[in-house]
């Protein structure tokens, strides 16, 4: 009988850990909305808001592989624990920097927010590393990615909805506190697992420092070139849905048919990719799907109405998780044994660069072209990614490393 979702949960602290590592990961859904609002409100200026988010993001994002490779190499335990009661500490102090309007300089606000980024800890990584010990069957790791891909963009739906609630009630700023209480329980719970107190560190050899970046980066570059395409193209579709909406009459709020398709699309395909037992390898699979979501993007530049593109959105979604889930996997595949946080770091950052440069390139294109011709040639763009990946698939070594394989010592956090 075929594995399913259950019996990932089923598997010996399968259910306690994942659960853990979700309440600490909600924190990420919470905290950058309850910033924003809670700097718009006390400074009075969507710039100054815009530029703490900059800095808070940033850090966040291009630092996370580094935090991973702290992960890598002293543990999860070692690493995890001062990492997060040191970004807890940031949020506390940015709750009381922007509780009341003059609490703190901007300028103070910014430097907090930048080093509270810094120290964000890598839970989604750690956790996909750990699923290689709990589930060490190849069909069962697939399933359990997919299951925390699917988890992890509810967790961003379900994040900004809370914090409306939030405001509703409190000052935004509770909601930083919200995250910072929220990352705490959740680490805390993950750190104690079993499964996570049984990680210790490999002790590698004069070739650990030999290349260092450069040689996780070369092992994992096809699964990260694939995250970057995905990732330009969900950050130019964010924009530019927003101006199709816009264009056609029904405002910003219009967009967010189309936007909660492309995610209920992405759950459901994430699903049945985990559901799925496939024939070909996830090499092969990888470029196909990220060229399934360029088509469907291209596709969409053809939408004549807000209810097209509905629909255009949900089919591209279907793409989104699975492709994310085969990149991660062949990056734990493919990543040095001592180095397998960090590969999940890689795909993740990539992922979150990507976005942030397709929203930047799509509101150039805005300015210049109608929005149909912005998503085809977006939708393009993702095509020539996933030609490239094409080009470099090999099934050799495309299969999930099981543990008792080679399985990397510092394997999550």
């Amino acid at each position: 009988m075929p594995a399913s979702y259950a019996h990932v949960l089923r598997l010996p602290h399968a259910r306690t850990t994942f659960a853990a590592a979700l309440l600490g990961r909600l924190s990420y859904g919470i905290v950058p909305l309850s910033l924003m609002l809670a700097v718009t409100r006390t400074s009075g200026s969507y710039t100054v808001a815009g530029a703490v988010m900059a800095l808070f993001s940033a850090t966040s994002v291009f630092l996370s592989p580094a935090r991973a490779a702290l992960i890598d190499r002293h543990g999860p335990r070692r690493a995890l624990v001062p990492m997060t009661a040191a970004y807890a500490g940031l949020l506390g102090l940015l709750t009381a920097a922007v509780w009341r309007p003059g609490a703190a300089p901007p300028l103070v606000v910014g430097a907090v927010a930048a080093a509270a980024g810094a120290c964000t800890p890598p839970l989604g990584p750690a956790m996909r590393a750990v699923w290689g010990r709990i589930a060490p069957d190849p069909d069962l790791l697939r399933r359990a990615y997919s299951l925390d891909a699917v988890a992890e963009e509810l967790l961003f739906v379900t994040g900004p909805l809370l914090v409306g609630l939030l405001v509703a009630l409190a000052p935004p700023a509770v909601g930083i506190a919200a995250g910072a209480v929220l990352i705490t329980a959740g680490a805390a719970g993950f750190v104690v697992s079993p499964v996570v107190r049984s990680v210790r560190p490999e002790r590698a050899g004069a070739k650990e420092h030999e290349g260092g970046r450069g040689r996780v980066l070369r092992a994992v570059r096809r699964p990260v070139l694939a995250a970057l395409g995905v990732g330009l193209a969900l950050g130019a579709v964010d924009l530019l849905v927003v101006a199709f909406a816009e264009g056609h009459g029904s405002g910003g709020g219009g967009a967010a048919w189309p936007l909660a398709a492309l995610s209920a699309g992405s759950a459901v395909g994430g699903l049945l990719n985990g559901a799925v037992s496939w024939r070909t390898s996830a090499g092969v699979r990888l470029p196909l799907l990220t060229a399934g979501l360029g088509l469907a993007v291209l596709l969409a530049g053809l939408a004549t109405g807000l209810g097209t593109l509905t629909a255009v959105m949900a089919a591209a979604g279907f793409f989104v998780a699975p492709a994310l889930t085969t990149a991660y996997l062949l990056a734990d595949a493919a990543a040095p044994a001592d180095a397998r946080v960090r590969a999940g770091a890689w795909v993740n950052t990539v992922v979150n660069a990507g976005s942030t440069a397709g929203t930047a390139g799509a509101g150039v294109l805005a300015g210049l072209l109608p929005t149909g011709w912005c998503l085809a040639a977006t939708g393009a763009a993702t095509l020539l990614v996933a030609g490239t990946v094409a080009r470099g698939v090999t099934r050799r070594g495309d299969a999930p490393r099981p543990v008792g394989d080679g399985v990397p010592v510092a394997k999550t956090s």
